[in-house]
């Protein structure tokens, strides 16, 4: 797009003409004057398109009798007149946006979009023989601007077309699960850079920023259905999550609980092991005692027994080995909780 500042040379020429004669209504003007004018007009058509102005997100692309001769950055410039050079115009700075399968309307706080009529640039055939409807969006950006405007015709239409491509061939490789749910994102990452590398074959400019799925949805024809399977492996894999939290929640408590019970069970052993170990240490002791003095120690062993037993009975009886009849009770116990003498 050529950028000419200072309106239609050819006006004005028009208009000094025009008024010149009003002027000289009925008059012949001097020759001298007329050549004047013709010249200062020349030189105000000439000036009038030697300026031109570069905005802060464009790169000026100047041609010199139809050759590049360079760019120039934004900024007010001059370059020669009477079609010597000529500028054209390219928002470099600026992020270009492709829509496929739908169309904003009305940009603004709420959009409104639109996929009227754009069927068959959303429907995407599945590797496994499914049918997808996609939106999505291609952001580049101008790296070269000269290549932009002259290495390719319609750099916009190509773009649109590689991209779609691009697409097809991509969701053409996955099965639908992958397409709507689990690889988008893969996915688009993947689309972007073949879209690249194509673009950088036919050396055309341009730099993409990203691919990016808006919406992948189902047909219209099967929605619910999709919508079904879709809440049915919702409910799968929430009652997957439910499982492995009983599973985290209830595998540490047994474990804790076994582990408390073997640790119980290792100190009742360890308890049990040292108290045979007294126990024998102690008959031992006896028994070593006893191999000393038999007799004395049985009958230290008696009376050590007695004195165990006897205070636990209520009554005891004393019998005579030599006689038959019992002898008379010595009721101590009774005296002695009775506070009797």
């Amino acid at each position: 797009m050529q950028n000419w500042q200072g309106g239609d040379p050819g006006d004005l020429l028009q208009q000094k003409i025009n008024e010149f004669l009003i002027r000289f209504k009925g008059q012949k003007p001097p020759l001298k004057m007329i050549s004047t004018i013709v010249a200062v007009l020349l030189v105000l058509w000439g000036l009038s398109g030697s300026f031109y102005q570069v905005g802060t997100e464009e790169t000026g692309v100047v041609l010199r009798f139809g050759h590049f001769t360079g760019f120039a950055e934004p900024g007010l410039h001059f370059k020669l007149p009477l079609g010597i050079e000529s500028v054209y115009l390219v928002k470099t700075g600026r992020v270009m946006k492709e829509e496929f399968g739908f169309r904003t309307l009305q940009p603004g706080e709420r959009t409104v979009y639109s996929k009227a009529g754009l069927d068959e640039e959303s429907l995407t055939l599945t590797g496994d023989l499914n049918v997808s409807d996609l939106e999505w969006i291609v952001q580049y950006q101008i790296a070269d601007a000269f290549k932009y405007l002259f290495n390719i015709k319609d750099p916009k239409s190509t773009i649109r077309d590689v991209a779609e491509a691009a697409v097809r061939k991509a969701v053409g490789n996955s099965n639908v699960t992958e397409v709507l749910t689990t690889e988008r994102a893969l996915l688009a990452a993947a689309i972007g850079k073949d879209l690249q590398a194509t673009l950088n074959t036919y050396d055309i400019g341009v730099r993409i920023v990203t691919v990016k799925f808006q919406d992948v949805n189902p047909p219209e024809s099967v929605k619910a259905a999709f919508n079904e399977v879709n809440e049915a492996e919702q409910e799968k894999e929430s009652l997957i999550f439910q499982a492995r939290e009983q599973y985290n929640r209830e595998v540490p408590k047994a474990s804790g609980v076994a582990k408390s019970t073997i640790l119980e069970a290792e100190g009742y052993a360890l308890e049990r092991i040292n108290q045979a170990k007294g126990n024998t240490a102690r008959f031992l002791s006896v028994y070593t005692e006893y191999s000393k003095a038999p007799k004395v120690t049985r009958e230290r062993l008696y009376l050590e027994t007695l004195e165990e037993v006897l205070p636990r009975l209520e009554e005891i009886y004393i019998m005579d080995s030599k006689g038959a009849g019992a002898l008379p009770l010595l009721p101590l116990r009774g005296n002695k909780e009775g506070g009797k003498s």
